[in-house]
């Protein structure tokens, strides 16, 4: 947005009313976003020329930096140099005093106003700041948001609006465990015991079950006789009782 005329006009007449009240006649300049002059108007006529090129100096100087005049000279009055170099380099149109600000609308700097001779210290500033709060109670007020359209409660699109990282995520039913071991099944389709131990070795083979049965000499020898006959017995049916 750029500076009009009529708001600049509008500007100037609210710091001109307000410089009456103080009885403090002053110059008024108003330039655009890129320092050029815009309006002025000098109050005091047959006096106070050098206040003229002063406040043109102030309103470039606090469009320049996007700021108050009084914040520039804060800052840059501990700068060595600083005043008399920029004052060269803008060609006379930079001042450290206060009586100068931006213009904005919208947030966006349109233009500078400054302010110049007036007959008390911080009359400059205060006559500039009237100029600006005229433009701030002629600004059009900011638009309501309409109201968003009310949505039941746990419904797919009030979760996504309110939490639109979070994705729903399905549901399964969960199965019971299992509580006995799974078994292959036998060739005649009967279910087999299972072969591999468990952890636990005294729970599937008992002590007896396991034991180491040793025989004795007599029974070994009882053992043996007992094989040698029938050993005997089995050849004599196979040679069919021939010598």
């Amino acid at each position: 947005m750029n500076l009009s005329i009529d708001i600049a006009r509008k500007i100037l007449e609210a710091s001109k009313q307000r410089a009456r009240e103080l009885r403090s006649p002053v110059s008024i300049a108003i330039v655009d976003a890129g320092g050029h002059l815009v309006l002025f108007e000098r109050m005091m006529s047959p006096y106070g020329w050098a206040t003229g090129n002063i406040s043109i100096a102030k309103a470039c100087t606090a469009v320049m930096f996007n700021q108050s005049t009084d914040a520039v000279a804060q800052w840059g009055s501990g700068i060595p140099g600083f005043a008399s170099s920029m004052a060269e380099m803008s060609q006379g149109k930079f001042i450290m005093a206060a009586g100068g600000w931006p213009i904005r609308i919208g947030g966006a700097t349109i233009g500078g106003i400054g302010v110049s001779g007036g007959n008390a210290p911080g009359r400059d500033d205060e006559i500039a700041r009237a100029g600006l709060g005229a433009l701030e109670a002629a600004a059009p007020p900011i638009p309501a948001q309409p109201a968003q359209s009310a949505l039941p409660v746990g419904s797919a699109q009030q979760q996504q609006h309110s939490r639109p990282y979070m994705q729903p995520s399905p549901v399964y039913p969960s199965m019971p465990a299992s509580t006995m071991p799974s078994t292959p099944l036998s060739p005649s389709g009967f279910q087999s015991p299972s072969l591999v131990p468990s952890s636990n070795s005294s729970d599937s083979y008992p002590e007896e079950s396991v034991s180491t049965h040793y025989l004795t000499p007599e029974q070994q020898q009882e053992d043996n006789s007992m094989n040698d006959q029938a050993n005997v017995k089995l050849n004599e049916n196979r040679s069919g009782g021939q010598q």
